[in-house]
């Protein structure tokens, strides 16, 4: 028969008013509002100046902070900078506590106040929030942080869709919004419409014309380089850019509305519209500065050039890649091909490169 283990006790010392060391929790305040309108921007300082009074007061707190992000959405945190930067202080060791209006306040997306809220807590760092009256430190607060979270984010996803009828609500009735920051070749006029900007409108004139005249893209962007036709709306010229402003149906005074929609408000994540939801066609509703028919003249050769069918390194076909670098591109075919039509034997190919290129040998 073994021996019982002699176990002592120890008993723990209770915390008292001698023995206890003073120190003061530092705290740090989050707010945010989701608008820049005015009345929200006076919610944005009353937040402040509430939780600067709020933590001053406690004589057991002292201030670590007032993070504030104003005009942001709660769906995301990349852009939270504010947000960002209290984290960043909360993993140095640099606050205590940190407190907050609502979970909706502190994040709309589920997966991210969890986690968040769990490297927190695994520091040793509490996240109070006044409205739910919630501690992050007690026991019990996931399960509610995960439900009151979940209600935050459908509210979100509500007021998402709520948004986007009242969007496609307004394209239907043919209410166009511009923006007017990358839009070459025009301004916002006197009366809110769009005002043509006489020398950037010749800029495009010259991309429409240089393109029908035959040219590629890139050569009418090295064209537009090398001329210095310079503009703060485009900073280098490229072919895409050219091919954008081809492309843009505004030029010719007409407005194509929700070409690309948000699929996810959590993510917002823009994606192009190629007939997930309805597009609605304006038309005549500002200056036009290239006419109708050169619009579509311009669309047809884009098609044009884009169905001919790419050069591989071994083959090349009568459809090959367009070319505007010889005259006699796309006119002239080499008529020494094999039955297939897909490889040229004529034996000046090696000698005479520049010929065979020139008629698409």
């Amino acid at each position: 028969m073994t021996n019982a283990p002699n176990v002592t006790v120890i008993p723990a010392r209770p915390q008292t008013a001698e023995n206890r060391q003073y120190h003061q929790l530092r705290v740090a305040a989050y707010c945010r509002v989701s608008t820049e309108q005015e009345e929200q921007q006076n919610s944005y300082q009353v937040q402040i100046a509430y939780y600067s009074d709020l933590i001053n007061k406690n004589r057991e707190w002292t201030l670590a902070g007032i993070f504030a992000d104003e005009g942001i959405s709660g769906t995301q945190t990349k852009k939270r900078t504010e947000f960002n930067r209290m984290i960043r202080m909360c993993k140095r060791k640099k606050i205590d506590l940190v407190i907050t209006k609502s979970i909706s306040r502190f994040a709309r997306n589920t997966v991210d106040c969890l986690e968040y809220v769990r490297q927190l807590k695994d520091l040793g760092i509490g996240v109070i929030f006044e409205k739910e009256n919630i501690n992050t430190l007690t026991l019990t607060s996931e399960f509610m942080i995960a439900l009151y979270g979940s209600f935050a984010q459908a509210e979100s996803e509500s007021i998402s869709k709520n948004v986007s009828w009242g969007v496609e609500k307004a394209f239907r009735e043919g209410r166009v919004r511009y923006q007017y920051k990358y839009w070459l070749g025009y301004r916002k006029g006197a009366n809110g419409k769009p005002e043509i900007v006489p020398e950037e409108a010749e800029i495009v004139r010259l991309i429409f014309r240089l393109f029908l005249d035959g040219h590629s893209l890139q050569t009418i962007a090295d064209v537009l380089e090398n001329q210095h036709f310079t503009s703060d709306k485009i900073a280098k010229w490229h072919r895409e850019a050219v091919k954008r402003i081809l492309e843009n149906e505004k030029y010719s005074g007409d407005c194509l509305l929700q070409k690309t929609y948000t699929a996810d408000c959590i993510t917002h994540k823009q994606v192009k519209n190629n007939g997930d939801r309805a597009m609605f066609l304006v038309t005549d509703c500002h200056d036009a500065i290239i006419d109708r028919d050169t619009f579509n003249l311009a669309q047809q050769e884009l098609a044009r050039r884009k169905s001919k069918r790419k050069i591989s390194d071994r083959t090349t076909t009568e459809q090959g890649k367009y070319s505007s670098k010889f005259a006699l591109s796309e006119l002239m075919i080499c008529g020494r091909r094999t039955a297939a039509g897909d490889r040229c034997l004529c034996t000046s190919c090696k000698r005479q490169p520049v010929f065979c290129k020139a008629i698409l040998c």
